[in-house]
């Protein structure tokens, strides 16, 4: 019965997204996905001689050594893309005071890009990590494929209760061989005690391989303690538990200034990469957050 009970609230969750979200994605964002991501990937054509304003960076230097004439390679952009959705479910994300938790909102916005890649008839693939990578579904085409990565970011259960960005990461570059458009949707709290990226070389590495853009979610009530006394606190990863002073200004001042590091911190490093990046909290509209990514692309 209990079974039976869960199964219908799966059913009435998963289709209550699809409702939400493909509506948004055929409305809203289709058009804008379309514009922001078509073009970025480019497939090897053929060659041709080298003509007076070609690109020096497309010579093919086997065939001009063979042929003994200046050739370069020709690219025409692919008509479909591969979508990879890397999606963290560490028990941080359950967190949530704004009605909806962080993995709701990653949700959401994980079904509005599959539909909207469906809609643009591109393969769509998911992976989800905690400290390690937990699932990988394959990219593939099709509504009940995408309807499968939708319950599976509902219904799944880490077995493990970290984060780890960089397995995901690497995971990506070892399994996609071929150039993808992979979404990192995570709040992105990875990082050392210093507010720096765990997972620094790891981006490094996949940014050369995939066109990777960042969806970092949070909830406002992480970037701030209220003055609420005596209160007592755990980490749901690490399991750490104290007792903190918030009435203290200092405590509430080195930890807003904390996690002022750890922002800061990371937009500089996807400055420096060229990756693509929005935030967007727990209780605001994602879909404008959204669309202001989109057309900055």
């Amino acid at each position: 019965m209990d079974n039976g009970r869960s199964a219908n609230d799966l059913l009435k969750k998963v289709r209550k997204i699809e409702i939400k979200t493909r509506a948004l994605s055929h409305q809203i964002f289709a058009g804008e996905y379309h514009s922001a991501f078509k073009g970025r990937g480019m497939a090897f054509s053929e060659v041709r001689e080298y003509q007076f304003g070609d690109d020096v960076r497309n010579m093919d230097w086997n065939v001009t050594a063979r042929l003994r004439s200046p050739y370069v390679k020709v690219f025409e952009e692919e008509r479909e893309l591969t979508v990879v959705l890397l999606i963290d479910i560490s028990r941080s994300g359950l967190f949530g005071t704004s009605g909806m938790n962080k993995r709701d909102l990653i949700a959401e916005i994980a079904a509005v890009l599959s539909f909207s890649a469906i809609i643009n008839n591109d393969k769509v693939g998911a992976l989800f990590f905690s400290d390690r990578v937990e699932k990988f579904i394959p990219p593939k085409k099709g509504r009940s494929h995408l309807l499968h990565i939708i319950r599976e970011i509902i219904e799944f259960r880490p077995q493990h209760d970290g984060t780890d960005i960089s397995e995901a990461l690497r995971y990506l570059t070892n399994a996609i061989k071929k150039r993808c458009t992979a979404f990192l949707l995570s709040d992105m709290l990875d990082v050392n005690e210093d507010g720096t990226p765990r997972y620094e070389d790891a981006l490094k590495v996949a940014v050369n391989r995939h066109d990777l853009s960042v969806i970092e979610v949070y909830d406002p009530r992480e970037r701030s303690i209220p003055d609420v006394g005596l209160v007592y606190v755990k980490d749901s990863e690490t399991m750490k538990s104290a007792w903190v002073n918030t009435s203290g200004k200092k405590v509430r001042a080195a930890y807003e200034e904390w996690f002022r590091t750890v922002s800061q911190t990371a937009s500089r490093m996807f400055m420096k990469y060229k990756v693509d990046s929005v935030s967007i909290a727990t209780g605001q509209d994602y879909v404008k957050g959204l669309m202001t990514f989109f057309q900055k692309r």
